[in-house]
């Protein structure tokens, strides 16, 4: 539960940290500690905004329901659901508002299967005193409004939706506004969806939106450092993924800035091959097999399904549209430009490689097989990854430079040749096996060679000689291409954690001005997933008292609701970046798995490739 206070406003936006994440398993909103709902995207999670305020105040389009004279207010969540609750205090009284993306009577979270109801819940309730309610709603580019029985109609031309808005008691548009006294309540609901809701009442929809969420939860892992943060983790997970046909987004918003005033701000509603293989090994570790299996099966598929793998792809499999910038709306706090689209589905990253063969990997490790043109393609894949390293790419953090040698990229060719070795000779799958297992090897030796700087005393960036540090470096542990506890990986962890330190254990992912990214070069934040990568680091180099040290810090950083963006930023400890964050909160998960199996004894199984020989 976050704290009560006033809800502040920096150049006219709320901080990216107060507000909590509500959705269905296809769309999903953002809404404010002073309970604007500030981001939606409805019915899909990549459609054009219904309301962005969050990216620009007065043309991005809002929903708020409240009174007009807050004094504090604070937000939690009700306990194993994805139901948010805000609650504020006026002058007068106070008032707790309920917002719910309404799920299906009798949605299973943990199947494939549709569950949206297309309708979201705002309950207020007075608890104490006096309070006066306004609503406003205004989609972005406005609407036509239109009387339908009982119902307001918007006809919203821009999103191309009509949304259904009712409200108990009435209210109109021209005079949203309504007084109640305590144990009074207003109820609004909105819905998009075109058939007819399939509840009666709100209270009858929010109960069994509730229990659905409660089942689903109970299959979550106890067991583990921070059960809490953890539970959370895996409600914004199923936040975040399409639950029909098991895409995981990596955010639910664009534009977020990692830097307030610079330009790195992008569209991050999409899906990322190179979380797949992360995110499926940390969501079986913590009991959902379902969610983990949908994702591998999306990504194997989308990733099948064109001749040149992408890194990403829209909820549906496929290349999105080109990357524009648009040109209507300010930025968050005036960070601009605001994107729609990603440039970097059309750029080289030879990651991929790994990336795919891995989630093969983990399909095989869990009884999956493989029909023989599904080999023949991931072992084509194997064969291109021998060579691909040796070619330069932008990288696994897509620099909008010319490509350069990354060793992340060589390293996951490597994990690309090691996991086609050992299906094919685990499967008796046809191959040069050997051939395979023995590129691997000579790609970690020459990562290990090429890679090391005497002068920096760690691997570096890149395969040419360079003297720039990468954070990504730390996840080679994590893929099975050098052991924590080797020599040259263990200096570059300390390397890492002393040059690309942003105190408290938070670390930059690179330096822009020495690695350079072809964007401006003010500092971005620091980025979340590398410190949790620097806790598996310390766990499998025996250092426990510190990774455990680390891991309570890092979760320190997690707003009241127990959400984690993308980067921090180290001056002040505000959030940056698109929020949430699907890849952090797989890395607090996954870290928190490896910390709970060191403390029974057991080996914390930082990798994917210890599954099977």
């Amino acid at each position: 539960m976050t704290l009560w206070q006033p809800p502040t406003r920096k150049e006219g936006y709320l901080p990216i940290e107060d507000h909590g994440l509500i959705g269905d398993g296809r769309g999903s909103a953002l809404v404010g500690r002073d309970t604007e709902i500030s981001f939606m995207c409805v019915p899909r999670f990549d459609a054009d905004p219904v309301f962005c305020s969050l990216l620009d105040r007065r043309h991005g389009g809002t929903f708020r329901l409240s009174p007009a004279d807050v004094r504090e207010s604070r937000q939690r969540y009700v306990d194993d659901t994805a139901v948010l609750v805000t609650e504020l205090r006026t002058d007068s009284g106070a008032v707790e508002v309920t917002d719910a993306f309404l799920l299906r009577p009798g949605a299973r979270l943990e199947e494939d299967a549709p569950a949206a109801a297309g309708e979201l819940v705002r309950r207020a309730r007075v608890t104490r005193g006096e309070v006066t309610l306004r609503l406003h709603l205004e989609p972005r580019g406005g609407a036509h409004v239109r009387r339908s029985g009982d119902a307001w109609l918007l006809d919203c031309r821009r999103q191309d939706l009509t949304l259904h808005l009712r409200s108990s008691p009435p209210l109109a548009p021209a005079d949203p506004e309504v007084t109640l006294q305590a144990g009074q309540e207003l109820v609004v609901r909105l819905r998009w969806d075109p058939s007819p809701s399939p509840y009666d009442s709100a209270d009858d929809g929010l109960q069994a939106t509730l229990r659905a969420w409660r089942r689903w939860a109970g299959f979550v892992v106890e067991g583990v450092p921070r059960p809490d943060l953890v539970r959370r983790s895996a409600l914004t997970l199923k936040l975040l993924d399409h639950v029909e046909n098991g895409a995981i987004i990596a955010a639910p918003t664009s534009s977020l800035p990692e830097h307030i005033g610079g330009t790195r701000n992008w569209d991050y509603r999409y899906s990322w091959i190179r979380d797949a293989a992360y995110t499926v090994f940390a969501l079986r570790r913590i009991g959902l097999p379902q969610e983990a299996g949908g994702f591998l099966d999306w990504a194997l598929a989308a990733a099948r399904h064109n001749h040149q793998p992408r890194v990403l792809y829209d909820i549906d499999g496929n290349v999105p549209a080109p990357e524009s910038v648009d040109e209507e709306l300010e930025g968050h706090r005036r960070s601009a430009p605001v994107r729609w689209g990603n440039a970097a589905v059309e750029q080289t990253q030879h990651d991929v490689y790994g990336e795919i063969l891995d989630c093969a990997f983990q399909r095989a490790a869990t009884g999956g097989t493989f029909d023989p043109r599904l080999w023949q393609w991931l072992a084509g894949l194997a064969e291109r990854a021998g060579h691909a390293w040796r070619t330069p790419d932008h990288g696994i953090w897509e620099v909008r430079t010319s490509g350069r040698p990354f060793t992340y990229s060589a390293a996951m060719c490597q994990v690309a040749l090691d996991r086609a070795a050992r299906l094919a000779r685990r499967l008796d799958l046809p191959g040069d096996a050997d051939s395979w297992a023995r590129q691997a090897e000579q790609l970690t030796e020459r990562i290990l060679h090429h890679a090391w700087n005497d002068r920096v005393r760690a691997l570096t960036e890149d395969l040419g000689g360079g003297t720039s540090l990468d954070a990504s470096l730390l996840a080679l542990p994590l893929r099975r291409v050098v052991p924590a506890d080797h020599p040259k990986m263990a200096a570059t962890v300390k390397a890492v954690a002393e040059r690309l330190g942003a105190g408290g254990g938070l670390l930059y992912r690179y330096l822009p001005d020495r690695s350079p990214d072809g964007l401006d070069r003010q500092p971005e934040g620091a980025f979340l997933l590398c410190s949790f990568w620097l806790v598996d680091n310390l766990l499998g180099q025996g250092r426990t008292d510190e990774a455990g040290e680390l891991f309570e810090r890092l979760c320190s950083h997690a707003n009241g609701l127990g959400l984690l963006p993308e980067q921090i930023d180290p001056s002040d400890g505000t959030f940056l970046g698109n929020f949430p964050q699907a890849i952090s909160h797989v890395g607090l998960v996954s870290s928190a798995v490896a910390l709970a199996r060191t403390a029974r004894g057991t080996d914390p199984e930082l990798s994917t490739g210890a599954w099977f020989t």
